[in-house]
């Protein structure tokens, strides 16, 4: 492993886990059409962001994250940063009282799309996953939230942008 960098690994592990993502989609697409590998793949982003967002909150919590004013509402902020920054996303995060926004300038997951000549299909995956992925992984922080993604880069927009309206939060 001495050849290997840390940057080296996280690149190798992220192209795995997009690779993986792609092709158990394609393959139960060829054997059951379009529509039932996008049902399965909404069902996976249901589970998947739990997953993601217990990790992170738990090495958050470890680390003994230095907060500021609301505490739940902070440790949400933070964990939607280092999610999108590990899932290379590139953005912006704004915080209001009781309103975080996260405005996408660059989706990886659009841009897997694009490369792989199937970006006419891209809006409807976006639309399907992403609302599902980021409200599952926004319910391990807060108990009561909308979210609200009002453009898309998979619909021909500039950005995504996702506004969570917090309305109660867990307890740290």
């Amino acid at each position: 492993m001495k050849n290997f960098s840390s940057k080296d690994i996280k690149e190798y592990f992220y192209r795995n886990f997009t690779s993986v993502d792609g092709l158990w989609f394609v393959k139960i697409e060829e054997q059951y059409g379009f529509e039932k590998a996008l049902e399965i793949d909404k069902e996976v982003w249901k589970v998947l962001p739990k997953i993601q967002a217990r990790f992170i909150k738990s090495r958050l919590l470890a680390k003994s994250l230095p907060v500021s004013g609301n505490a739940p509402e902070t440790l949400f902020i933070e964990a939607v940063r280092i999610k999108m920054k590990l899932d290379n996303y590139k953005f912006r995060l704004s915080r209001k009282p009781g309103m975080i926004k996260a405005a996408v300038t660059h989706c990886p997951w659009h841009e897997i799309m694009v490369r792989s000549n199937r970006q006419s299909l891209s809006e409807k995956v976006g639309s399907a996953i992403c609302s599902a992925e980021y409200s599952v992984f926004a319910s391990e922080f807060l108990k009561s939230f909308n979210l609200k993604i009002s453009s898309r880069i998979c619909n021909g927009d500039k950005n995504c942008i996702f506004e969570f309206s917090i309305n109660e939060v867990y307890p740290v």
